[in-house]
Order: structure tokens, then C-alpha cells, then sequence
């Protein structure tokens, strides 16, 4: 089945279109079909979990400047445009998509959510705003999956200081989703 890892906090909301790969894997794993189960399943997750009836999707580019039209790659023109064309024909003109978006600017705009090309690309932005609040969820399973945004934390366990904020938070979406 296609699932995708979302990070869910109170002012962001990102899907990886690919997950825990190295850089140089990339090239190997992200596709179009990657990029479009990562958008097709964050509107549904954002219609069906978050109640936005016309989401608006901001997909990233890969390269700086989004390759500025292939100076700086092709895989804007050859991977994600086409899933962006893709997505808007599958999923109607309710749901807005727009993209590739250039990476280092797409998070100061307005969007219900985004999609990240690799992990980085999309945690960096939700650790530096959400870190305490975000909450990794699974889309695309047949239950309801979430978890704190940070992992298990082993290296300050019984040190008395760790925080449960995003645990909670977790705890919180998980008990919301399911009502």
C-alpha cells in the first residue's frame, strides 16, 4: 500500500515524499509516482483528518531555485511537474496544488501543507517552528498511526529531561482522529 510520513504541528504540516535515504539515494528513489502518493495522500489527509474541504498543497522543488528551468538539475521538470499534473487531474480542482516551489523560500508562504522532496528538506522547518507540538503520522495505513516528531530520545533517557509535549501531542491527534 502507499503511505507517506507527515509532521503535523500547529503551523505546519509536511509530507516527505521520500523518507530516510541519503542524499546521493535520491536519484534512485524519488519519482513520480513517489511525488504523487505523497501529494494524493496528504489531501486526503487534510480533507478526511484535518477537515480542510479545498486544500492548498505546496509541492517543493529539489534543487536550489527549484532548478531555475535546469540550471541546477532536471528533476523539477522531468519528476515533479509531471506529478503535480498528475495529482490536479486525479484529484479535482478542489484541491489547489502548486509547484515545484523554490525549497529555501516555499515556507514563508501560505499553504494548509506541504510536500518535501527528502527528509531534511522537510523536518528543518518543522523542527525550528513546531518541535515541540509536531506529531509524525502515517498516512495511508488502515489505523490511526502517530508518534512524537523527535523519536524515542535513548540518549536523555532517566536524566529527568525530556519533555512529553510532543508525546502528548501525539497522544492528542491520535485520540482526535479516532473520535
Amino acid at each position: 500500500p502507499r503511505v507517506a510520513m507527515m509532521f503535523a504541528g500547529p503551523a505546519l504540516k509536511v509530507v516527505l515524499a521520500t523518507v530516510h535515504h541519503g542524499l546521493m539515494d535520491l536519484r534512485d528513489v524519488l519519482t513520480q509516482e513517489a511525488v504523487f502518493s505523497a501529494i494524493a495522500l496528504l489531501a486526503q489527509s487534510l480533507h478526511d483528518d484535518f477537515a480542510i474541504s479545498s486544500p492548498r498543497i505546496g509541492v517543493l522543488g529539489l534543487n536550489p531555485h527549484a532548478s531555475e528551468e535546469g540550471k541546477f538539475g532536471d528533476e523539477e521538470r522531468r519528476i515533479i511537474s509531471p506529478a503535480i499534473a498528475e495529482a490536479r487531474e486525479a484529484l479535482g480542482p478542489d484541491i489547489i496544488i502548486e509547484g515545484p516551489l523554490v525549497p529555501d523560500v516555499a515556507f514563508r508562504q501560505t499553504y494548509d501543507a506541504f510536500v518535501a522532496m527528502y527528509h531534511d528538506q522537510g523536518l528543518i522547518p518543522v523542527k525550528l517552528i513546531d518541535f515541540e507540538e509536531s506529531v509524525n503520522m502515517t498516512l495511508g495505513l488502515p489505523i490511526v498511526r502517530t508518534s512524537p516528531d523527535h523519536g524515542v530520545a535513548y540518549d536523555i533517557a532517566g536524566q529527568g529531561i525530556a519533555r512529553a509535549t510532543s508525546m502528548q501531542a501525539a497522544f492528542d491527534l491520535a485520540l482526535r482522529l479516532t473520535s
